[in-house]
Protein backbone atom coordinates (compact mmCIF):
# COMPACT_ATOMS: atom_id res chain seq x y z
CA UNK A 1 0.00 0.00 0.00
CA UNK A 2 1.18 3.10 -0.90
CA UNK A 3 1.05 6.13 2.23
CA UNK A 4 2.25 9.42 3.16
CA UNK A 5 4.02 9.69 6.27
CA UNK A 6 4.08 12.96 7.92
CA UNK A 7 6.27 12.93 10.44
CA UNK A 8 8.05 15.24 13.38
CA UNK A 9 11.56 16.36 12.45
CA UNK A 10 13.91 18.01 15.46
CA UNK A 11 17.52 17.82 15.05
CA UNK A 12 18.22 18.47 19.34
CA UNK A 13 16.17 20.10 22.17
CA UNK A 14 17.84 23.41 20.93
CA UNK A 15 16.38 23.66 17.51
CA UNK A 16 12.88 23.75 15.68
CA UNK A 17 11.15 21.26 14.66
CA UNK A 18 8.73 20.45 12.24
CA UNK A 19 6.52 17.58 10.31
CA UNK A 20 8.31 16.46 6.80
CA UNK A 21 6.02 14.52 4.45
CA UNK A 22 7.28 11.09 3.24
CA UNK A 23 5.97 8.63 0.76
CA UNK A 24 6.34 4.90 1.90
CA UNK A 25 5.14 1.54 0.23
CA UNK A 26 4.12 -1.15 3.06
CA UNK A 27 2.90 -3.91 2.80
CA UNK A 28 -0.30 -4.95 5.29
CA UNK A 29 1.81 -7.83 7.11
CA UNK A 30 4.84 -5.25 8.57
CA UNK A 31 4.65 -3.66 11.86
CA UNK A 32 4.48 -0.21 12.30
CA UNK A 33 8.46 -0.34 13.03
CA UNK A 34 9.24 -2.56 10.10
CA UNK A 35 7.78 -0.04 8.13
CA UNK A 36 9.88 3.03 9.39
CA UNK A 37 12.25 0.64 8.94
CA UNK A 38 11.66 0.53 5.01
CA UNK A 39 11.37 4.83 5.32
CA UNK A 40 14.66 4.80 6.86
CA UNK A 41 16.32 1.93 4.36
CA UNK A 42 15.11 4.13 1.91
CA UNK A 43 16.83 7.95 3.19
CA UNK A 44 20.01 6.00 4.05
CA UNK A 45 20.22 4.83 0.06
CA UNK A 46 19.05 8.76 -0.82
CA UNK A 47 21.93 10.02 1.49
CA UNK A 48 19.58 11.80 3.82
CA UNK A 49 19.40 11.24 7.73
CA UNK A 50 16.88 8.46 8.95
CA UNK A 51 14.64 9.11 10.91
CA UNK A 52 15.65 8.55 14.96
CA UNK A 53 13.12 6.61 16.54
CA UNK A 54 13.25 4.35 19.33
CA UNK A 55 12.67 0.65 19.38
CA UNK A 56 14.29 -2.70 21.63
CA UNK A 57 11.93 -5.48 21.95
CA UNK A 58 9.57 -4.86 19.42
CA UNK A 59 7.26 -7.79 21.52
CA UNK A 60 5.26 -4.89 23.22
CA UNK A 61 7.43 -6.08 26.57
CA UNK A 62 10.23 -3.01 26.84
CA UNK A 63 7.73 -0.11 26.47
CA UNK A 64 10.15 1.41 24.12
CA UNK A 65 8.42 2.26 21.00
CA UNK A 66 6.62 5.31 22.01
CA UNK A 67 5.38 7.46 19.95
CA UNK A 68 2.15 9.35 18.43
CA UNK A 69 0.45 7.73 15.84
CA UNK A 70 -2.84 10.36 14.44
CA UNK A 71 -3.14 11.79 17.55
CA UNK A 72 -2.92 8.92 20.15
CA UNK A 73 -0.02 7.25 21.76
CA UNK A 74 1.01 4.02 20.53
CA UNK A 75 -1.57 4.87 17.57
CA UNK A 76 -5.55 4.23 17.58
CA UNK A 77 -5.24 0.16 18.66
CA UNK A 78 -6.22 -0.31 22.34
CA UNK A 79 -3.97 -2.20 24.28
CA UNK A 80 -1.31 -2.03 21.73
CA UNK A 81 2.17 -0.76 21.60
CA UNK A 82 3.48 0.56 18.82
CA UNK A 83 5.88 -2.14 18.11
CA UNK A 84 2.59 -4.27 17.57
CA UNK A 85 0.31 -2.29 15.46
CA UNK A 86 0.31 -3.55 11.81
CA UNK A 87 -0.02 -2.02 9.05
CA UNK A 88 -3.17 -3.88 7.90
CA UNK A 89 -4.93 -1.39 10.00
CA UNK A 90 -4.54 1.52 7.89
CA UNK A 91 -5.50 1.71 4.12
CA UNK A 92 -4.27 2.75 0.81
CA UNK A 93 -3.62 6.07 0.30
CA UNK A 94 -3.60 7.08 4.10
CA UNK A 95 -1.84 10.12 5.67
CA UNK A 96 -0.10 9.29 9.20
CA UNK A 97 1.22 11.59 11.78
CA UNK A 98 4.06 10.29 13.58
CA UNK A 99 5.60 12.69 16.44
CA UNK A 100 7.22 12.19 19.94
CA UNK A 101 5.67 12.18 22.77
CA UNK A 102 5.53 15.79 24.44
CA UNK A 103 5.87 16.93 27.83
CA UNK A 104 7.98 18.90 29.73
CA UNK A 105 9.17 16.19 32.32
CA UNK A 106 10.59 14.24 28.90
CA UNK A 107 12.65 16.55 27.12
CA UNK A 108 13.53 15.91 23.31
CA UNK A 109 16.47 14.29 22.02
CA UNK A 110 15.78 13.94 18.48
CA UNK A 111 12.80 13.64 15.89
CA UNK A 112 10.87 10.85 17.78
CA UNK A 113 12.67 10.61 21.07
CA UNK A 114 12.28 11.93 24.16
CA UNK A 115 14.34 11.68 27.11
CA UNK A 116 12.34 9.45 30.19
CA UNK A 117 14.49 9.09 32.43
CA UNK A 118 12.35 11.04 34.69
CA UNK A 119 10.70 7.76 35.10
CA UNK A 120 13.49 5.90 36.60
CA UNK A 121 14.10 8.82 38.79
CA UNK A 122 10.52 8.26 40.12
CA UNK A 123 11.55 3.82 40.76
CA UNK A 124 14.79 4.64 42.18
CA UNK A 125 12.83 7.45 45.12
CA UNK A 126 11.06 4.39 46.26
CA UNK A 127 9.82 1.28 43.44
CA UNK A 128 11.40 -1.04 45.46
CA UNK A 129 11.35 -3.47 48.22
CA UNK A 130 14.32 -3.92 50.14
CA UNK A 131 15.55 -7.43 51.02
CA UNK A 132 18.60 -9.92 51.41
CA UNK A 133 19.74 -11.35 48.29
CA UNK A 134 20.00 -15.00 48.64
CA UNK A 135 17.58 -18.35 47.11
CA UNK A 136 14.83 -17.16 46.01
CA UNK A 137 11.88 -18.51 48.64
CA UNK A 138 9.45 -20.91 48.24
CA UNK A 139 6.36 -19.79 46.24
CA UNK A 140 3.66 -20.99 48.74
CA UNK A 141 5.70 -19.15 51.49
CA UNK A 142 3.78 -16.46 52.18
CA UNK A 143 0.18 -16.92 51.22
CA UNK A 144 -1.79 -14.11 49.26
CA UNK A 145 -5.32 -13.63 48.76
CA UNK A 146 -5.71 -14.21 44.94
CA UNK A 147 -7.50 -10.61 43.97
CA UNK A 148 -4.46 -9.02 46.22
CA UNK A 149 -2.21 -11.16 43.84
CA UNK A 150 -3.99 -10.41 40.86
CA UNK A 151 -4.67 -6.67 41.38
CA UNK A 152 -1.24 -6.59 42.15
CA UNK A 153 0.18 -8.48 39.00
CA UNK A 154 -2.05 -6.10 37.23
CA UNK A 155 -0.43 -3.35 38.21
CA UNK A 156 2.47 -4.72 38.00
CA UNK A 157 1.95 -5.15 33.87
CA UNK A 158 3.14 -1.15 33.74
CA UNK A 159 6.03 -1.17 31.28
CA UNK A 160 6.82 2.18 31.95
CA UNK A 161 6.36 3.73 28.56
CA UNK A 162 4.92 7.06 29.24
CA UNK A 163 1.94 6.94 27.27
CA UNK A 164 -0.11 8.39 30.01
CA UNK A 165 1.41 11.23 30.05
CA UNK A 166 1.56 11.82 26.32
CA UNK A 167 -2.32 11.34 26.58
CA UNK A 168 -2.79 13.61 29.58
CA UNK A 169 -3.70 17.30 29.04
CA UNK A 170 -1.58 17.98 32.34
CA UNK A 171 0.90 15.87 31.52
CA UNK A 172 0.53 13.78 34.58
CA UNK A 173 2.65 10.61 35.57
CA UNK A 174 0.23 9.86 37.97
CA UNK A 175 -1.14 6.44 36.45
CA UNK A 176 2.77 4.90 36.46
CA UNK A 177 3.26 6.01 39.70
CA UNK A 178 0.72 4.58 41.22
CA UNK A 179 0.87 1.24 39.30
CA UNK A 180 4.63 1.17 40.43
CA UNK A 181 3.46 2.24 43.62
CA UNK A 182 -0.11 -0.33 44.38
CA UNK A 183 1.66 -3.67 43.03
CA UNK A 184 4.42 -3.43 45.39
CA UNK A 185 2.02 -1.93 48.42
CA UNK A 186 -0.16 -4.74 48.18
CA UNK A 187 2.03 -7.50 48.91
CA UNK A 188 3.58 -8.74 52.60
CA UNK A 189 7.24 -8.10 51.24
CA UNK A 190 6.70 -4.05 49.97
CA UNK A 191 4.47 -3.08 53.08
CA UNK A 192 7.44 -2.76 55.41
CA UNK A 193 8.32 0.37 53.53
CA UNK A 194 4.78 0.89 51.69
CA UNK A 195 4.89 4.97 53.58
CA UNK A 196 8.45 5.92 52.54
CA UNK A 197 7.87 4.45 49.24
CA UNK A 198 4.66 6.45 48.42
CA UNK A 199 6.22 9.52 49.94
CA UNK A 200 9.81 9.25 47.99
CA UNK A 201 7.78 8.32 44.81
CA UNK A 202 5.73 11.05 44.49
CA UNK A 203 7.68 13.99 46.19
CA UNK A 204 10.01 12.81 43.13
CA UNK A 205 7.28 12.24 40.37
CA UNK A 206 6.69 16.73 41.53
CA UNK A 207 9.83 17.62 41.22
CA UNK A 208 10.79 16.22 37.60
CA UNK A 209 7.46 18.58 36.54
CA UNK A 210 4.64 16.39 36.10
CA UNK A 211 1.30 17.86 35.64
CA UNK A 212 -1.78 17.03 38.36
CA UNK A 213 -4.03 14.24 37.71
CA UNK A 214 -7.66 16.40 36.64
CA UNK A 215 -9.60 12.50 36.25
CA UNK A 216 -10.06 12.90 32.46
CA UNK A 217 -8.96 9.32 32.34
CA UNK A 218 -7.28 9.38 29.23
CA UNK A 219 -4.43 7.69 30.59
CA UNK A 220 -6.05 4.38 30.96
CA UNK A 221 -7.89 4.65 27.31
CA UNK A 222 -4.09 5.15 26.03
CA UNK A 223 -1.95 2.93 28.10
CA UNK A 224 -1.32 -0.21 26.48
CA UNK A 225 -1.14 -2.60 29.22
CA UNK A 226 -4.68 -1.25 29.88
CA UNK A 227 -3.36 -0.42 33.69
CA UNK A 228 -6.88 0.67 36.07
CA UNK A 229 -7.04 4.58 37.24
CA UNK A 230 -7.86 2.79 40.45
CA UNK A 231 -4.45 2.47 41.35
CA UNK A 232 -3.93 6.58 41.08
CA UNK A 233 -7.16 5.96 44.05
CA UNK A 234 -4.98 3.67 46.39
CA UNK A 235 -2.22 6.06 45.85
CA UNK A 236 -3.75 8.75 46.86
CA UNK A 237 -5.07 7.49 49.90
CA UNK A 238 -1.88 5.57 50.73
CA UNK A 239 -0.21 9.08 50.09
CA UNK A 240 -2.73 10.79 52.81
CA UNK A 241 -2.23 7.74 55.40
CA UNK A 242 1.87 8.26 54.82
CA UNK A 243 1.55 12.28 55.35
CA UNK A 244 -0.27 11.71 58.19
CA UNK A 245 1.60 9.23 59.69
CA UNK A 246 4.99 11.48 59.20
CA UNK A 247 3.49 14.60 60.27
CA UNK A 248 2.95 12.66 63.72
CA UNK A 249 6.04 11.26 63.88
CA UNK A 250 8.02 15.19 63.41
CA UNK A 251 5.12 16.55 66.05
CA UNK A 252 6.50 13.80 68.61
Amino acid sequence: MNLTLKIWRQKNAKTEGKFESYPVVAEEHMSFLEMLDVLNETLISERKEPVAFEHDCREGICGTCSMVIDGHPHGLMQGTTTCQLHMRHFKEGDTITIEPFRSQAFPMVKDLVVDRSSFDRIIQAGGYISVNTGQAPDGNALPIEKDTALDAFNAAACIGCGACVAACPNSSAMLFTSAKVAHLAQLPQGKVEAERRVLGMVNQMDEEGFGRCSNITACEAECPKEISVENIARMNREYIVASMASDDVVKA
